[in-house]
């Protein structure tokens, strides 16, 4: 008897293996292959790392979902964890209707990052609905499709940024704090990945930090250049970067690796305005989305940049820091040289035409202007920084003057540095109004708000003991109005997120900025100095 039990298990062990170990692989293009390698390929075989067990329980594989809803379409994004060769690929979306779960759509799985996009019209968004996403037959992950908030005066959209791999662990703070605060609408600006090479294991990591924020309300994901394995990013239309760190412009990795990250992480976003492929095929995603009576206009302040190297006079170490504070900041504002691309200043000139009822909201990876002094260390002082988009300044004052006329207010991150601006376009205070959101994890690389001669702006905030507030020019003379900052030697180093409250009935926008290691559900917990801020929409 113990012989034949041997021989039985012998024998399942052998159809396991037969069944998910074969070599029976998709292989994926050469320039492709040192890249994604954790989820790719022979997968199975790689040796555990640190980002993330992929090896997980075949009940398990259907990591999590992200979904928005718009003109009645209602678009979902599965994630799974890597499945082995034989298992189908098949996913499936039931939704609860009539007291019994009903499947809606079967789509399959990509391999090359391992989601799946469901699209269903005429949705219903005048109810919450219940929605399960399945694999075989015991790997599901559900949540609610909440209804339409559009009875409600007062919208609330969460905002996060930068999740460094600096720190691995779970982000209890932040699910507990915003799923006690409950908004309408969470937003994550980018940077949800650390891991260059490794998006998909990244990927899943920071679903599973982040899913119970999402499971059952509306998300919104951009990536920025830490997503697409960059430091920094010059999009330039799509075209090939062949420079070290990528500054004269362009993409460093293989098309197809980029094409994944946006797949997973924007597929769920409403249609783009203009789908039209940019170069080497690389696709966009530039869009809007109303929820609740507010207008979200979605931005790519990357993709259509021009990089600096060979454009501009060089004047400093690297191509894109400036250090010489007496250089001619119109000596690098040339003719030609691009932001947010034509596309995108027409999709926000008609954007901003229509729903003028509507409180209009711009969204995107990072803030139009140099709110920074100190970069990384102490003593990293630039004077100016073309990574960020106060460069190339023609282009900032052509996007700072559609999103006025919008009436429109500019929520982003990327800084790792949180900060609260009016923008000057021919005057101080002319401008728009925006709100750079701390980082998640700001132990990767800090800045510092810190004026050379320690001077207070023209025109001081009052309101806050904050030292350097006013109107000053940042590096590139571009006018800016500073009415709060978050060093990092702040609380929790100056890490956490950012809640925007959109009453609609007073026409006012509330930005709130809570310290990561803050816990609101005590009813003690207080937001860092200088906010909340409440300003008034014209």
């Amino acid at each position: 008897m113990f012989k034949l039990i041997k021989c039985c298990l012998l024998l399942c062990a052998m159809q396991w293996q037969t069944s998910f170990a074969q070599p029976q692989f998709t292989l994926l293009p050469s320039p492709f292959k040192n890249i994604d390698t954790l989820a790719t390929n022979d997968w199975w075989n790689r040796a555990p790392n640190e980002i993330i067990n992929l090896k997980v329980n075949r009940d398990s594989v259907v990591a999590f979902g992200l979904y928005t809803v718009h003109a009645n379409v209602l678009k979902l994004s599965a994630q799974l964890y890597p499945l082995y060769p034989n298992e189908s690929r098949t996913i499936k979306l039931a939704l609860y209707q009539d007291g019994k779960w009903k499947v809606a759509q079967r789509q399959n799985a990509n391999e090359l990052g391992w989601s799946a996009l469901f699209r269903i019209e005429n949705w219903d968004h005048s109810k919450d609905t219940k929605y399960r996403i399945t694999h075989g037959e015991r790997a599901y992950f559900e949540g609610t499709i909440r209804k339409n908030p559009d009875y409600k005066n007062e919208i609330v959209m969460a905002a996060l940024s930068c999740n460094s791999n600096r720190d691995r662990g779970l982000r209890e703070n932040y699910v507990r704090n915003i799923n006690y605060q409950d908004p309408d609408l969470i937003f994550f600006a980018g940077d949800q990945s650390y891991d260059h090479t490794e998006h998909t294991a990244a990927w899943l990591k920071f679903g599973l930090q982040f899913r119970e924020t999402f499971r059952n309300r509306p998300c919104i994901t951009i990536p920025d250049d830490h997503d697409i394995g960059q430091g920094n990013l010059w999009g330039e239309n799509g075209k090939l970067s062949t420079a070290k760190g990528g500054s004269d412009g362009g993409y460093t990795y293989h098309p197809e690796y980029v094409k994944m990250v946006e797949r997973c992480q924007t597929a769920h976003l409403p249609d783009p305005y203009d789908p039209t492929p940019i170069e080497q095929g690389i696709g966009v995603y530039y869009t809007n989305l109303t929820l609740g009576g507010i207008d979200f206009a979605i931005v790519e302040d990357r993709k259509f940049k021009s990089g600096p190297e060979g454009k501009i006079p060089q004047q400093g170490p690297r191509p894109d820091h400036i250090r010489n504070p007496e250089y001619d900041p119109n000596s690098i504002d040339l003719e030609g040289l691009s932001l947010l691309g034509e596309r995108q200043l027409i999709f926000l000139k008609d954007w901003g035409s229509k729903n003028l009822e509507s409180i209009k909201v711009v969204l995107s990876q990072t803030g139009f202007c140099g709110g920074a002094h100190i970069h990384g260390s102490l003593d990293n002082r630039l004077h100016a920084d073309l990574d960020s988009n106060g460069w190339p300044q023609s282009g900032r004052n052509k996007a700072l003057r559609l999103i006025k006329s919008a009436n429109a207010v500019h929520i982003a991150g990327d800084q790792h540095l949180a900060t609260v601006i009016q923008h000057g376009i021919n005057d101080f205070r002319d401008g728009p109004w925006a709100f750079i959101v701390p980082a998640i994890v700001n132990d990767y690389y800090s800045r510092w708000w810190w004026p050379e001669d320690e001077q207070a702006g023209v025109n001081p905030n009052k309101s806050t003991s904050l030292s350097w507030t006013g109107d000053y020019l940042d590096g590139f003379g571009n006018k800016i109005s500073m009415m709060a900052y978050v060093n990092p030697e702040s609380p929790s180093k100056g890490g956490g997120y950012g809640l925007i409250r959109f009453n609609k009935n007073q026409k006012n926008v509330t930005f709130e900025c809570w310290p990561r290691n803050s816990d609101v559900t005590t009813g003690k917990a207080s937001q860092f100095e200088g906010w909340p801020i409440t300003i008034t929409l014209d």
